[in-house]
């Protein structure tokens, strides 16, 4: 897949999730008020602040598609990460104000009884969100995509809420007013475990942390086997964006001249993108073979 092809595609579902988002917001802030349901309403809201995380994940990846420049020799990639962190932070804001807005409605007997209206507006929501996570997840999944598949948590996050809007709204309107505070209590606390996985995720990416070992064993194993590479000495592998940026020590036969293991290295490279198509860059080091060597280095 070409560069430009995984962020068309991401961009392609990424404005989807925003008009759909816009048009599930309206409806729930209508259908909250004119149903009496505060639960609703709130779920209205929450759709609001969730144009904050999708329209930073736009803008992210209009900055990410930009190729390498003087300011950025790594490319734009990480703007993905940042947008990811950004939608973690929403993911756990959203769950620590309905956690709370529980508590408060619970201790204060503040029930309400909604109309029909906000029931449909519930259950509809539910739908609608459960499908833009399976779309937005399997195609972040496909291009490896960290905003991409922050913002399918983020879907995922609210068709969570809804079924505890629904739950609530329907024990409300059969006269159980206290079954809409509790139900957005129990899934808050999953929101907030959501929020938190979405950050970590980003911070490790941002903090250059490592990619999940079986890459490292695959990575290696395709290297060793290329003629002329008798070991891999040292393999480090971290994410920018979509794409993976991978160095490499590998061992030779010293006796080779520069331009042979020239030619070996840049045939590792070659394979690598054949065969991993979210391989950014790959910079190889190349060390003698059985012969005692300083590794140079300060981190």
């Amino acid at each position: 897949m070409q560069r430009d092809e995984r962020f068309d595609r991401a961009e392609r579902i990424i404005q989807v999730g925003f008009w759909v988002n816009a048009l599930l917001m309206t409806m729930k802030l209508a259908a909250g008020h004119w149903g009496n349901s505060d639960a609703v309403f709130a779920d209205g809201v929450e759709s609001a602040c969730d144009f904050v995380a999708i329209g930073s994940t736009m803008v992210a990846l209009k900055l990410g598609r930009q190729p390498c420049d003087e300011n950025h020799p790594y490319g734009h990639g990480r703007a993905e990460s940042l947008a990811a962190l950004l939608i973690g932070l929403v993911i756990g804001i959203t769950g620590v104000w309905i956690l709370y807005d529980a508590m408060q409605t619970i201790v204060h007997h503040e029930f309400r009884s909604p109309g029909w209206i906000a029931v449909v507006a519930a259950a509809a929501t539910i739908v609608i969100k459960g499908w833009l996570y399976r779309y937005s997840a399997t195609t972040g999944t496909q291009l490896e995509s960290p905003s991409l598949l922050a913002i399918a948590q983020d879907h995922r996050k609210d068709a969570l809420t809804s079924i505890a809007t629904l739950a609530g709204v329907l024990g409300a309107f059969f006269g159980w007013g206290i079954m809409d505070p509790l139900a957005a209590g129990f899934t808050a606390l999953f929101i907030l475990h959501i929020g938190w996985q979405t950050l970590l995720g980003a911070c490790h990416d941002l903090m250059d942390g490592t990619v999940h070992g079986e890459y490292i064993q695959e990575i290696t194993a395709l290297a060793e086997a290329v003629p002329h590479v008798e070991e891999v000495h040292e393999i480090r592998a971290r994410r920018s964006g979509q794409y993976i940026i991978i160095d490499l020590k590998l061992e030779m036969d010293p006796q080779m001249t520069v331009k042979q293991s020239h030619d070996v290295a840049t045939e590792v490279k070659r394979q690598i993108f054949e065969q991993f198509q979210n391989v950014g860059d790959v910079m190889i080091h190349i060390n003698p073979h059985a012969e005692e060597h300083e590794d140079l280095i300060r981190l």
